[in-house]
């Protein structure tokens, strides 16, 4: 569901005067990023990717931690109270920084506690299932809920993230019945998947495509509106049912600073984020990972969030969303 015209043109960015300008700023002390995950999910990867090129482009050490929890929003708190100084970093992505808005009642910081930095990789969630499940087609899933209403269980990396609410958009489009688990993070998810102990899941591909490859789990189905070159054989869920004829979902992750850091700060990091992005290494992961390069401007990461928040708060209202953080 990502705007077709904003998710083109974030790739396409260039970095500005400014932005040069910006990278005579060097960080006086180690970066952390806090990564509000946990291990093994995309939000990981990319930190994880982005720390060593960090240390070695501002010349300080730089740390990935993980805090999991309520759907993202418990490592998002604490970077919000962080100092604005550049040195504490979040990790952050489609459910805490946009679904994580209309969703949760009570809370503690709003789109203006974190300045967007940019953007690092973008890809559709994919739909896995056990071996066991006898299902090899969308249909034959919808099929076999019908058949057991409440009976098969579905997992996500968490309440209110992107896997969460595409199960759920998927359960009410088909008509379906399923009990859903989360877990604290993408990695749990998938590990428990792979054990037989869930049924099914919405996988980001970026994370899950190597259990794919591995024939652990079986793929039925990516959420982008288009196949992904990595899994071409794979349908898209709008095609596969009529039922989804409106189903395009893709997810996202960047890196935000807390409210209140210096233009020229915002700048260099972006500035850097950009050089990250053309390394071999890294376009060489997100081809692997099924993703795409989500860089951009300042100004363009910004108006992407906003759209991210406006396009999940109306999906949320109209569906008469809202939990409790937790």
């Amino acid at each position: 569901m990502i705007s077709r015209r904003a998710a083109l043109a974030l790739p396409l960015a260039l970095p500005t005067l400014a932005l040069a300008q910006g990278a005579a700023w060097r960080p006086s002390q180690p970066i952390r990023i806090v990564i509000p995950a946990a291990p093994g999910g995309t939000a990981d990867i990319s930190a994880r990717l982005l720390a060593p090129f960090f240390q070695t482009y501002f010349g300080q050490n730089c740390v990935a931690e993980n805090k999991s929890g309520a759907g993202g929003t418990i490592g998002t708190g604490e970077v919000v109270r962080a100092a604005p100084d550049g040195h504490t970093l979040l990790l952050g992505n489609i459910g805490p920084q946009s679904i994580a808005y209309s969703l949760f009642r009570g809370l503690t910081y709003t789109p203006d506690s974190l300045v967007p930095i940019a953007g690092t990789v973008r890809g559709p969630n994919v739909l896995v299932v056990h071996p066991s499940v006898p299902a090899h087609s969308v249909a034959e899933l919808v099929a076999h809920l019908k058949a057991n209403p409440g009976k098969l269980s579905f997992g996500s990396p968490g309440v209110g993230q992107s896997p969460h609410l595409t199960g759920v958009w998927f359960n009410q489009a088909t008509g379906t019945e399923a009990i859903h688990v989360p877990f604290r993070g993408a990695g749990p998810a998938a590990i428990e998947l792979v054990a037989g102990n869930i049924q099914y899941m919405w996988d980001n591909l970026t994370s899950g495509i190597q259990q794919i490859r591995a024939g652990r789990v079986r793929a039925l189905a990516v959420s982008s509106a288009e196949r992904n070159p990595q899994l071409p054989n794979i349908p898209s869920a709008r095609e596969s049912l009529p039922a989804l004829a409106q189903f395009d979902v893709n997810t996202w992750f960047g890196i935000y600073a807390p409210a209140g850091t210096p233009r020229h700060i915002a700048e260099s990091l972006n500035r850097a984020m950009y050089e990250w992005h053309q390394t071999d290494a890294v376009k060489a992961r997100w081809a692997e990972m099924g993703g795409t390069s989500l860089y951009g401007s300042l100004e363009q990461f910004a108006a992407f969030t906003r759209n991210e928040i406006e396009k999940w708060g109306s999906v949320i209202r109209k569906e008469g969303l809202q939990m409790e953080i937790g």
